[in-house]
């Protein structure tokens, strides 16, 4: 038997928080230690957005005043659709380093791809198959290309945040706000993979999920309780709060 496996493996750059010695410095680019401490300062960020963003791998540019060039915003969102919806949540979960431009993916990016696994085949001499079916991973993400002017030394997180105002609000939901040690682990980490559970409360909510896309209030066993409802058929995830508590989750 004959196997052929065919695997597209990425590589990651890790980054120590240990400071730069300073023969390092002395030898670092400007332009380079500028990279490092964008990624340290952005890289796994929480912000909520402003404004909504397109689906697709293109997503919105924002040139360097901090405005959004909304004939290309209004062409991908007719085109791909909201990916995000403003008031969501979102991580900036990769960057890329261009020539006056900065490009943020938020929420894992808007391009369609495929698993490690779905690259994989397995077969009997000359021919193979697949072991997985060959249709594209959703995408749930978007993406911001930030124009910059001057030299890219001058870039700070400060100044990075700041152009992006109209696109995301840093400060409402900070990591150091998100994850306080007020609130109880399990419920960190539902709001840091964009999930309800049991026990959260409703502002809890709208940090992991954003406002829903519809309400309903009514009274079930003399009780008042409150649905939130997102999405759409076949996909849609009902949240059923008594009082300020969530009480029951429903996924279909």
């Amino acid at each position: 038997m004959c196997f052929r496996l065919r695997v597209v493996a990425g590589v990651a750059l890790v980054l120590l928080a240990a400071p730069i010695s300073g023969w390092a410095q002395k030898k670092m680019d400007p332009a380079q230690a500028a990279r490092i401490a964008l990624i340290r300062g952005l890289a796994l960020e929480v912000a909520v957005t402003r404004i909504p963003l397109p689906g697709g791998k293109h997503g919105i540019i924002v040139n360097a005043q901090g405005q959004v060039e909304k004939g290309k915003a209004d062409t991908e969102l007719r085109l791909n659709g909201i990916a995000i919806k403003p008031g969501t949540p979102v991580e900036i979960t990769k960057m890329q380093f261009k020539p006056h431009r900065v490009i943020l993916e938020l929420n894992g990016g808007g391009k369609k791809g495929k698993k490690w696994y779905q690259r994989i085949e397995v077969g009997m001499g000359t021919t193979t198959q697949p072991i997985a079916p060959d249709s594209p991973t959703l995408a749930h993400g978007s993406a911001i290309s930030l124009d910059y002017e001057g030299k890219e030394g001058d870039l700070t997180v400060a100044k990075v945040k700041a152009m992006l105002a109209t696109v995301l609000d840093f400060a409402r939901h900070s990591p150091t706000v998100l994850y306080s040690p007020a609130v109880p682990p399990q419920i960190k980490e539902a709001i840091k993979n964009h999930q309800v559970i049991v026990g959260m409360d409703r502002d809890a909510v709208l940090s992991s999920k954003g406002p829903p896309d519809r309400r309903v209030r009514e009274e079930r066993n003399g009780a008042e309780q409150e649905d939130w409802i997102y999405g759409l058929p076949p996909h849609v995830l009902f949240v059923t709060f008594d009082g300020d508590t969530v009480s029951k989750v429903v996924q279909y």
